[in-house]
């Protein structure tokens, strides 16, 4: 160690990105969740909260939960902003609040009103307070007024901070707030209206979590078929933080395979350290050191050296949290305090060291079984062959440990089985295609240019660069490739095949005493379109076969179903988009017991099927159903689907309004605008959601998950550069070598150029098939069997891999090997 760490920053590079990736994604996870966890009561807007849907909580408990503490509530609903001469519109996320709202934290606003001055009545107008957003896609300003339901109300204030935003969820529109007063003077709360009704409660600054389970039992035991959805200061926003534990271990998992290409790197710069101390390993052999004794010195070396890189990645991943604030704050809770995540830390250690042993390891054991008298006749390990089992087997282990720690700690440990899988199975198929690159070199034919000639002999020479090459680049290049497919994969059927199979709009909250009048309207504005009208409610799955939905252990992928409410519908015949797979349709004028009919993919991940029963919470009322039939649903047609179809009879005098899409292929923007016009002035309490919209802002939070994406394989591919640039570096000395003899018979500074160029390029567009093709196939996997969407090929996807995989081996190959053109031969004749 004293000689420098020369030769050995690409190992620490390599070691140091991917566990700065690992560290600093989990830090970041965890800062986001700690400050849920430590802000809980603000984010909650109480220390409980007890919500119900479509139906405000009655007498006897309201009168319950306000002896419980200081409460406040809030009822949520989406609905129609229009300008005051009818002629614009736009989705509002509506939220009511009273006097003493928030309980915790503040509502800020611009200017900074009280309650009373923002939302009470003057001269026959209450006030609003609302997002810019809203201000932007009206035109409007603060001192405007604006139109909801069937009043107009005056803009008081810009919203700056909402305290509870966050356990609201996410919304697809603005925020409009105003107060309880100001929503009853709205009219939009009507039969069967899509509202959320919550009840923040102040228990003290003394109480504990027991006492908020208690409080949470008592009021579910007086009140057992209310439909309570309970949520507590300690489980402020859930969805929020499944949904940031999920992607930052996905986010994990790439940042893993960056760690696993830089061990290429790390058994290149490993073998060329050895290769280049042979005389000091023949030494010691000759002095009577057993092999033994050479392991322990350089393995030693070897983890004091990864020590190194693991430390500065450690150190760059624990300051990731301090930048991301800068990036994240404002649109997710990220902690402020500098504070150091142990957990996160050391699950990147871990999965440094045991990295860098097992690519160490191999080359380790060779060096450890070369007699002295080879390592004074040969240049190097090339000739030594495989090391003794035991380092095989245990750097077998060591890769074993780091799949398992991988799967143990990850969200999806399905998902993780099949990335991990899949990255072992890369790495052999790696070292099958360098081998078929390295013998279809050896067997190609004698070509009369010799450049190329000179080129197709090193790609299958002793010591050749092609595993390496093929090893690094290609993994990055595949995972690369993967991503971009899935992510291009994903906008188009957002932007495009979406859009065309999809609804134009989605009607909602249409009164049974209007349907027959926004039906004719509909018609009479879209005489092309075809309307579908469905009767919906609003119910929670409580229990399957009278077991608490709570107590059961559900998969990752059906847990969205149980989350909070799902719409519910009844028919007497099979709804359009929907194919029975098992069971039968109930007759029509059915009359006996409550029958249901369950999405077949959903009920599966529950594992439910024909002839169990569900227990779904709807109005209050707890009831249950038998399901008699199973079907196959095209969510991704965006038309309407409910995973729960009832027997007719099930809800019978139950109130409700109903759903509705239109499909107007020929529709163009202009008529799009004239019909959401015209709904929305004729019917102001009815909440019309034009797809195009909701699409794009999909379309945004995309764009903005990519970009991480994108930032994690790139680390991943910058991992692979510069393991590419190790492995020219380690095959230096032997082209140095090469070279001098060359130039020695003749040979021109030109001819070399050439051949190594051609020798880069030939290897490089080896190794962007493979990407295209592994790429490929595991986007296709992923977009046709797990998304279920339709997966093409992207050519400009393709385009760009070879153009990137080429210019990194011709480019750096060139700038490597460049000294080694100018290198003097005396020094190496003499060693011949």
């Amino acid at each position: 160690m004293r000689g420098g760490l020369s030769g050995f920053y690409i190992f620490i590079a390599c070691i140091a990105l991917g566990t700065a990736a690992i560290a600093g994604v989990n830090s970041i996870s965890q800062s986001i969740t700690a400050a849920i966890n430590e802000e809980g009561r603000t984010i909650l807007g109480g220390d409980i909260r007890f919500e119900l849907q479509n139906r405000p909580a009655s007498e006897d408990e309201q009168t319950h939960l306000a002896q419980l503490g200081a409460m406040t509530s809030t009822a949520g609903l989406r609905s129609m902003a229009r300008l005051p001469d009818g002629s614009d519109q736009t989705l509002v996320e509506v939220k009511a609040v009273e006097a003493n709202y928030p309980l915790y934290g503040a509502l800020e606003t611009t200017p900074q009103l009280s309650s009373t001055d923002l939302f009470d009545q003057v001269d026959g107008y209450y006030g609003v307070a609302v997002a810019p957003l809203l201000l932007d896609r009206l035109g409007l300003a603060r001192g405007d007024q604006l139109l909801l339901g069937n009043a107009a109300f005056d803009i008081r204030a810009v919203i700056d901070l909402e305290p509870d935003a966050f356990s609201d969820g996410f919304g697809f529109a603005p925020r409009l707030m105003l107060s309880q007063d100001g929503l009853d003077a709205a009219g939009l709360i009507r039969t069967g209206s899509l509202v959320e009704y919550g009840y923040k409660i102040s228990l003290g600054d003394a109480a504990t979590e027991a006492d908020i389970e208690a409080v949470r039992i008592a009021t579910e035991s007086a009140f057992p078929e209310a439909g309570w959805s309970v949520r507590s200061r300690s489980n402020a926003a859930p969805s929020l933080t499944a949904n940031i534990v999920r992607f930052s271990q996905f986010l994990t998992l790439v940042g893993l395979t960056a760690l696993i290409v830089g061990g290429v790197g790390v058994a290149n710069a490993v073998r060329a350290y050895l290769d280049a101390k042979r005389g000091v390993i023949a030494t010691f052999k000759c002095l009577g050191a057993s092999g033994e004794f050479v392991f322990s010195v350089y393995l030693i070396q070897m983890l004091m050296v990864a020590s190194i890189g693991i430390v500065i990645g450690l150190v760059l991943g624990a300051l990731m949290p301090i930048a991301a604030q800068a990036f994240l704050s404002g649109i997710l809770p990220v902690s402020s305090d500098v504070t150091l995540y142990p957990g996160a830390l050391l699950l990147a250690a871990l999965f440094g060291v045991m990295t860098a042993l097992a690519f160490a390891l191999l080359p380790l054991g060779r060096a450890r079984n070369v007699p002295a008298t080879a390592l004074f006749r040969e240049q190097g390990f090339d000739a030594s062959g495989l090391p003794a089992r035991r380092y095989i087997i245990a750097a077998l282990l060591l890769v074993l440990m780091i799949a398992g720690l991988a799967i143990y700690t990850s969200y999806d440990r399905f998902i993780a089985t099949v990335f991990m899988g899949g990255i072992v199975f890369a790495f052999i198929l790696l070292r099958l295609v360098s081998t078929l690159i390295e013998m279809l070199a050896r067997r190609a034919p004698s070509v009369r240019s010799t450049p190329l000639r000179l080129a197709i002999g090193n790609i299958h020479r002793p010591g050749a660069l092609t595993p390496s090459v093929v090893l690094s680049l290609g993994l990055g290049l595949a995972l690369l490739v993967t991503l971009a497919l899935i992510d291009g994969n994903l906008r188009r059927e957002i932007s495009g095949a979406l859009p065309e199979q999809a609804p134009n709009f989605f009607f909602v909250d249409i009164q049974s005493s209007e349907v027959e009048a926004f039906t004719t309207l509909v018609e009479q504005e879209a005489p092309g379109g075809s309307l579908s009208k469905v009767p919906m409610l609003r119910g929670r799955i409580v229990a399957f076969n009278g077991v608490d939905v709570r107590e059961m252990e559900v998969p990752p992928g059906g847990e969205w179903v149980l989350r909070g409410d799902r719409g519910v519908t009844y028919s007497d015949t099979v709804p359009e988009n929907s194919v029975l797979t098992a069971g039968e349709w109930w007759p029509e004028n059915y009359s006996g017991e409550p029958l249901v009919s369950f999405s077949a993919e959903e009920a599966g991940e529950l594992g439910v099927g024909v002839g169990d029963a569900v227990t779904v919470n709807v109005l209050g009322r707890n009831i249950t159903a038998r399901i008699a039939s199973l079907r196959e649903l095209e969510w991704e047609s965006l038309s309407i689907n409910f995973v729960m179809v009832f027997s007719p009879n099930t809800f019978a005098g139950a109130p409700h309004a109903w759903l509705a899409t239109l499909n107007d292929p020929e529709a163009a923007p202009a008529d799009e605008s004239r019909i959401l016009r015209a709904v929305t002035n004729a019917f102001p309490t009815v909440t019309s959601v034009r797809v195009k919209d909701a699409l794009d802002v999909i379309n945004r939070l995309m764009g903005q998950l990519a970009a991480a994406i994108r930032a994690a394989a790139g680390v991943a591919l910058i991992t692979s550069v510069l393991v590419l640039a190790g492995a020219l570096a380690a095959g230096n000395r032997a082209r140095a070598h090469d070279a001098v003899v060359l130039k020695t018979l003749g040979a021109t500074r030109r001819t070399l150029i050439r051949a190594f160029s051609y020798e880069y390029m030939l290897i490089g567009l080896a190794t962007a098939i493979f990407a295209l093709v592994a790429g490929g196939i595991a986007a296709w996997f992923i977009v046709a069997r797990i998304m279920t969407l339709r997966s093409e090929f992207l050519p400009d996807v393709a385009v760009a891999t070879i153009v990137i995989a080429l210019v990194l081996t011709v480019g750096i190959g060139l700038i490597g090997t460049w000294r080694v053109l100018g290198q003097k031969a005396a020094p190496v004749l003499r060693n011949l």
